[in-house]
């Protein structure tokens, strides 16, 4: 791919989220410029695509915001900071991993929650509990092709940070909560997010 493709995918990229950044109560603030970068965006514009993107993928880490976006390294590390300086994002740690998020928009659980969403097994394993909160440990490990330990792994962990019990096999914790983000923002997960967001109204009850 010639560098001229490169340079137009990145600014239909970054027009694109920068459309919908433009759309929430958050673009605008802080400091910026419309110095271009070299490829035929602006500074703004950028910023503008990374409150766009981390509004559609919360929980998004540094590397995807980066690759999703098309940046550089150093601009994604320059703009990311600068927006959580300002209090514009907000960032989380996720063992080796930093996590992003639109500022005061997501309690702790949420946060927590939303960056094991967007790790495959985790989220099949909540997924699969959702869908038959009998479920086993062989057979979520039959179900999403992994081995028991993996799924005994996890759900320590899960169970750690609040989204999992184990007192009694595996039972989802605040599961209208993860029900929520799993169909608000399915389109930013796997296809088993989009097909568990297709079937939610199986999952969910309503009491008038």
């Amino acid at each position: 791919m010639s560098n001229r493709r490169i340079d137009e995918d990145k600014r239909a990229t970054l027009r694109r989220f920068a459309a919908l950044g433009a759309a929430t109560p958050l673009v605008g603030l802080g400091a910026s410029d419309d110095e271009d970068d070299g490829s035929g965006s602006s500074s703004s514009d950028t910023r503008d695509a990374i409150i766009g993107y981390l509004a559609a993928t919360p929980g998004a880490h540094f590397s995807k915001v980066r690759d999703d976006l098309q940046l550089g390294t150093g601009e994604t590390q320059y703009h990311l900071r600068n927006l959580v300086d300002e209090g514009t994002l907000d960032v989380r740690r996720d063992g080796d991993y930093k996590r992003f998020f639109p500022a005061s928009r997501f309690s702790d659980f949420e946060q927590v929650a939303l960056g094991y969403l967007r790790r495959e097994t985790p989220r099949g394993m909540l997924i699969h509990l959702l869908r038959d909160p009998d479920a086993t440990g062989s057979a979520l490990a039959d179900k999403l092709g992994v081995s028991r330990a993996t799924v005994s792994t996890y759900a320590k962990k899960l169970d750690a940070v609040g989204l999992l019990s184990r007192e009694n096999g595996y039972e989802v914790r605040n599961p209208e909560t993860v029900i929520t983000l799993l169909i608000r923002y399915a389109d930013s997960f796997g296809s088993d997010a989009a097909s568990f967001a297709n079937d939610a109204a199986g999952f969910i009850r309503f009491e008038p």
